[in-house]
């Protein structure tokens, strides 16, 4: 059970923040103005407050507003309805207020983002043109704050026919239909799209291709590539089979920019003919630039392939932000250590080596240095924890998480540590771990630069109840915990949105499988969020699928993660070093996971002090080849 720091409240008076909550959702004021009243005293009156302001914005003067804004100057309340009188200044065109109060807003979004353009383009801010610009070419599906700002750009003339067509494609691209539609009424009737014709490629692809594909126009051009686009997003033989046929009536720009579609959806399925087919796309002198998404693809299916130079290569492509994230630090050293570029190479692990996630880990192996857990720099004494105890921030995220309103108490207690200190931090990390809130305490650590204490980082709650578990099921301590840990942070009760249940994140339907099995009879689902239920199916789960994969980590994460059929199918034909499987895995998420899972199986090990503990690279292994 959960044990919560409660201050003394008069009685019933929590529930008064549910009421008025409701009231604020449904706009009854009345009722608002009802519960405000009596939770004058509340730790949460902040909020009271904000729901009876916000409900009569439009109304309110501005002396009401800013005193509500210096009354909690530096509070997510006062923060939130900022933003809400921006949006309103904006859509008024209140300018002197606006500017005034946008630089004082944290959370920003699209919306607000745009209006302040607005305000910086009638101010003749070249800056502000180039920000528009940059939004207009994503494609994205924007606020009519942006879209103001779109027909002041496209009527000056800054935002030309061709960018228009860039936004189209973009558009088309990611499947924003409705927004490459609108976006073609910018262009002359007799040039637009046509939405029919475009609807019937989202409807069905290899029909429109066979029986209403068009060449003639730039815009009938447009709706043929995208439907070829839909077809290869199912399939790439029946795509590349059409496209063989017509690509001669494309210009050459349009078939590099197929081309390198193909090639990302052929390395997305692990084809080997991707590499290739990226080859092709680069070639000559009209080339359509790869996203950096398609970049990340190239070099991984370089990396696949064991062509060390082509990584190089490939991540010498890639912008300077991108290059220096460390999975393509370690990469690129790696590759340059297999050209026989050894100073360079370690030039580059011995900074990353440095990090604590998985490259630096993969960094310290490469460089021959033991792994181990840094000491800890820093213990908040027990007054500096009461004393954080009492910071308002964190007294009403730890009140929301009494009322079991988990979204809001994240948000207040993110918003509240954001500026602190590493000090600060450690101390709000064993705040949220005295109370239960395991997740925060967690998170809330990894957020130190220079003092650090992974005891938090890495806490092992439910050692009673998981070692009778794992013994039953001979399962390694540190794997199972570095799962949990990236499953679900500790939080008992979690549901997931995709359905996954409790410590373990067991589907519904797994776990019923599992009880199965285990011959529960009467198996009730509600039962997956107990602690010691969920920890019985989930090992038994485990232990299937770790028999399933020659007991090996690597493998078994990414089939508790993605499927077992799909760990399976991302093997190739020969055998594959464990860091390259685990960096050609087609799923982002679960690309992700087995790394964070194998790194946090590091520090629990170590944290567990168990002996003879493997490498990481002893824990990714060696991954067989199919069949």
């Amino acid at each position: 059970m959960l044990i919560f720091w409660v201050e003394t409240l008069v009685a019933g008076v929590d529930d008064d923040f549910l009421a008025i909550r409701e009231a604020f959702r449904v706009g009854d004021a009345v009722r608002v103005a009802k519960y405000a009243d009596r939770m004058k005293h509340h730790v949460l009156s902040p909020y009271a407050e904000y729901f009876q302001l916000r409900l009569s914005l439009e109304d309110s003067n501005v002396s009401a507003i800013r005193a509500f804004l210096v009354r909690h100057e530096g509070s997510l309340v006062a923060d939130k309805l900022r933003g809400d009188w921006l949006r309103l200044l904006g859509k008024r065109q209140h300018w002197a207020v606006f500017a005034e109060e946008y630089p004082k807003l944290v959370n920003q979004d699209d919306t607000l983002r745009c209006y302040a353009l607005q305000h910086r383009l009638l101010n003749q801010d070249e800056a502000a043109v180039e920000a528009v610009r940059a939004l207009w070419l994503t494609g994205r599906n924007m606020p009519d704050s942006c879209i103001a700002a779109f027909d002041k750009l496209i009527k000056s003339g800054k935002i030309s026919t061709e960018d228009i067509w860039s936004r189209i494609r973009s558009a088309l691209e990611a499947g924003n239909t409705g927004v490459a539609k609108y976006t073609s009424k910018y262009l002359p009737r007799n040039l637009a799209l046509d939405s029919q014709k475009v609807n019937a490629a989202v409807k069905d692809p290899r029909y429109f291709f066979d029986k209403q594909a068009g060449y003639g126009s730039r815009a009938e051009r447009e709706v043929t590539l995208f439907a070829l686009l839909r077809l290869l997003r199912s399939e790439t033989n029946q795509a590349f089979a059409r496209w063989h046929k017509v690509r001669e009536r494309f210009p050459a720009v349009d078939q590099s920019y197929f081309m390198g579609n193909l090639a990302y959806w052929a390395a997305i399925r692990q084809d080997e003919r991707a590499l290739n087919w990226f080859s092709e796309a680069m070639r000559g002198q009209h080339v359509y630039p790869l996203s950096d998404v398609k970049l990340a693809w190239q070099a991984r299916v370089a990396l696949r392939a064991g062509n060390w130079p082509l990584l190089l290569d490939s991540i010498d492509q890639m912008p300077d932000e991108m290059c220096q994230e460390d999975v393509w630090r370690y990469w690129r050293a790696r590759a340059l250590s297999a050209t026989g570029k050894h100073a360079q190479a370690n030039a580059l692990l011995a900074p990353l080596s440095h990090e604590h996630g998985f490259y630096g880990q993969m960094a310290k192996e490469e460089l021959g240095v033991m792994f181990s857990v840094p000491a800890t720099a820093y213990q908040p004494r027990p007054d500096e924890v009461s004393a954080m105890e009492k910071v308002p921030g964190i007294r009403r995220a730890l009140a929301l998480y009494q009322l079991n309103q988990r979204i809001e108490a994240n948000r207040e207690w993110i918003w509240t540590i954001q500026d602190f200190t590493d000090e600060q931090l450690l101390a709000a990390a064993r705040v949220a771990q005295r109370h239960g809130i395991y997740d925060r305490a967690i998170n809330t650590a990894i957020k130190t630069v220079s003092r650090h204490d992974f005891s938090l980082r890495y806490l092992a709650p439910y050692r009673d109840q998981m070692r009778a578990v794992l013994q039953q099921h001979q399962l390694d301590e540190a794997f199972v915990y570095g799962l949990i840990r990236q499953e679900s942070r500790f939080i008992a009760d979690i549901k997931s949105g995709a359905g996954a249940i409790g410590l373990m994140q067991l589907m519904p339907a797994t776990a019923k499988w599992v009880a199965g099995k285990l011959g529960v009879k009467h198996f009730k689902v509600n039962t997956v969020a107990d602690i010691n239920t969920n920890l019985q199916l989930g090992a038994y789960y485990l232990k299937h699928v770790l028999t399933q994969f020659d007991d090996q980590p690597l493998l078994a994460a990414a089939a508790y993660n993605a499927g077992p059929g799909r760990a399976k199918r991302w093997r190739d034909s020969t055998p594959l070093e464990g860091a390259i499987y685990a960096e050609t895995i087609p799923f982002n998420e679960t690309r992700d996971y087995v790394k964070v899972v194998l790194s946090n199986s590091m520090y629990y090990a170590s944290h567990f002090e168990q002996p003879h503990r493997p490498t990481l690279k002893q824990r990714l292994g060696i991954v067989a080849p199919k069949n």
